[in-house]
């Protein structure tokens, strides 16, 4: 009887703790902490017994329950639309705002070139193909921002007798982001007990391509080793058909997960059924 008395005790003053901390619920995960200072762009707060105060940027957070009960949303989170898969290209968006990729997930380098077939092709027409297929790179690395970080268009210029035509041209070049990437614990419970997988389709779409391209795919996936590099999960595996023996985890789903890999100039996604 005593023990229950005391384990009653212990939980109700654990309880009556965390109900006098404030909450931060990210993208990702929940912090118990106290809120020291909300900045234009930022969050300041401490752990619990301690000193020391951290940063953490708005975009990565969903909202704030404080202590007194009150709740406080955060737009600049929600304002990122979310893409499941490379068939959600068009939901990245692209930025030039440098604070607005502030504290989310730095995936890959992305870059694409768009070319006019002619040279009375549209300009504005072959500047939407290069960010059409800037989106769909960063959607295959799972991402759904790309910090700009340049661009380059041309127009149309007529041959004459001592000078060969050239036609339109559009070069961009970024970073891809996420503000949420899949959970390493939660990837961890889905895969546990089991080294094997069914791939059941592969994309690729190479630097000189303009669409992705599907591949009927049916291989065996033998997971050696799973790692996490800076919150990103990376797999250590064989794909008999495939060459490549690292990949990372684009998307993590109910019924699969999508890898990502490079191979030269091409970006490769292979799906596999959990």
């Amino acid at each position: 009887m005593k023990f229950v008395c005391a384990f009653l005790f212990m939980l109700l003053s654990f309880n009556m703790a965390y109900s006098q901390q404030d909450t931060i619920v990210t993208n990702n995960e929940k912090i118990v902490c106290s809120i020291k200072e909300i900045t234009s762009d930022a969050v300041r707060y401490s752990y619990p017994g301690e000193d020391l105060v951290n940063t953490i940027y708005k975009n990565t957070i969903e909202k704030i329950t404080f202590k007194s009960g009150r709740v406080q949303k955060f737009a600049e989170s929600t304002s990122f639309k979310t893409i499941n898969g490379p068939a959600d290209y068009e939901n990245v968006s692209v930025t030039k705002v440098e604070s607005e990729i502030h504290g989310l997930y730095k995936l890959a380098s992305v870059s694409s070139k768009a070319k006019g077939t002619t040279t009375y092709s549209n300009m504005e027409r072959v500047k939407e193909r290069a960010y059409r297929k800037l989106k769909m790179e960063a959607a295959m690395q799972g991402a759904n921002v790309v910090f700009l970080t340049q661009q380059g268009t041309q127009g149309n210029q007529f041959g004459t007798n001592y000078q060969a035509g050239r036609t339109t041209e559009t070069n961009l070049d970024g970073i891809a982001y996420a503000n949420k990437i899949p959970n390493f614990e939660e990837f961890n419970e889905k895969v546990k007990g089991n080294s094997q997988y069914n791939v059941t389709m592969r994309l690729k779409l190479w630097s000189s391509g303009t669409d992705m391209v599907t591949d009927d795919f049916n291989d065996i996936l033998t997971i050696n080793r799973i790692t996490n590099e800076s919150g990103l999960i990376m797999i250590d595996g064989t794909i008999p058909k495939i060459k490549e023996t690292k990949f990372r985890v684009a998307y993590l789903g109910v019924n699969r997960f999508v890898l990502v890999y490079e191979d030269k100039s091409t970006i490769y996604n292979v799906v596999v059924a959990l």
